[in-house]
């Protein structure tokens, strides 16, 4: 991938990588099927569902000056993992955690610190870094802003640009007591080069392939967390103490969720064991 998409990955991997979101748009329904789409009609239904007037006119002008014109819009394919609906929440709204177990597990240099309670900073070790924002969150609607910029060798000067990313949530029950998460996850990212945004245009199907498959992944690694939770509490709340780039507070916050969905599952076990 050209040098200068580096900002596009990482600000897109806010949305995807970092906080995993799936959901339900408005009046409940759902996408029609399950690939990508990138038409203006969702494009318009992704901006529908923002709740505008419980946003600040700041935010309201962030958000409408990327969603004016992105560079690029996508839906990413409509993912369902089970998974404890409190931990997922949780995860959405501290996607350190994911990002520091990933540090552990070796797969990731990205850095991101928590300067804020609905504010983080991550630099990708690589020439990118980003200020993130969480602008909006209830049960069923997170909005995320992302800003940065990249900066390699082959560059005479910085490439800015920005990121909007309306991530959505519907919970299913499942025969076993527990919880299907269905949803997507809608993209918008605006570059301000004229040079990156034309690359962005140019390769937009190897990009979009690229969101796509990290969003399937991303989702399936955070059902294991749930399930982890689940069969191994003792050995997640031993992870969370050990997480790098976390908050002391954080941690413990995310060790308690880790008891709560142990003690949730075995709940939901019992009674059906006693029919």
């Amino acid at each position: 991938m050209p040098a200068h998409t580096g900002l596009l990955v990482v600000l897109v991997a806010i949305g995807w990588q970092l906080s995993l979101v799936t959901g339900s748009i408005a009046k409940g329904e759902s996408p029609k099927g399950n690939g990508f789409d990138t038409s203006p009609q969702a494009r318009q239904q992704a901006l529908e569902t923002i709740p505008w007037g419980r946003l600040l006119p700041e935010a309201q002008q962030r958000i409408r000056n990327v969603a004016a014109a992105p560079t690029m819009f996508r839906r990413l394919p409509r993912q369902q993992i089970e998974c404890d609906g409190e931990m997922f929440l949780f995860l959405v709204r501290h996607p350190e955690i994911l990002v520091g177990t990933w540090e552990i597990m070796g797969i990731t240099k990205v850095q991101v610190q928590r300067t804020a309670p609905f504010h983080l900073e991550s630099d990708d070790q690589a020439g990118t870094q980003c200020d993130i924002d969480l602008i909006y969150g209830d049960r069923h609607l997170h909005v995320f802003l992302a800003e940065g910029e990249y900066s390699g060798p082959l560059l005479t000067k910085p490439i800015t640009g920005r990121g909007l990313f309306v991530l959505h949530s519907r919970f299913e029950p499942v025969a076993d007591g527990g919880t299907m998460v269905v949803g997507w996850l809608d993209c918008f990212v605006q570059l301000d080069s004229a040079g990156a945004d034309l690359v962005m245009r140019t390769f937009s199907g190897m990009i979009g392939k690229s969101a796509d498959n990290n969003f399937a992944e991303t989702a399936r690694f955070i059902g294991q967390v749930s399930r982890a939770a689940k069969e191994n509490p003792r050995g997640m709340v031993d992870l969370a103490g050990r997480l790098p780039q976390v908050q002391p507070e954080v941690r413990e916050a995310y060790a308690e969720q880790c008891r709560l969905v142990y003690a949730r599952s075995e709940q939901a076990v019992i009674p059906s064991a006693k029919r």
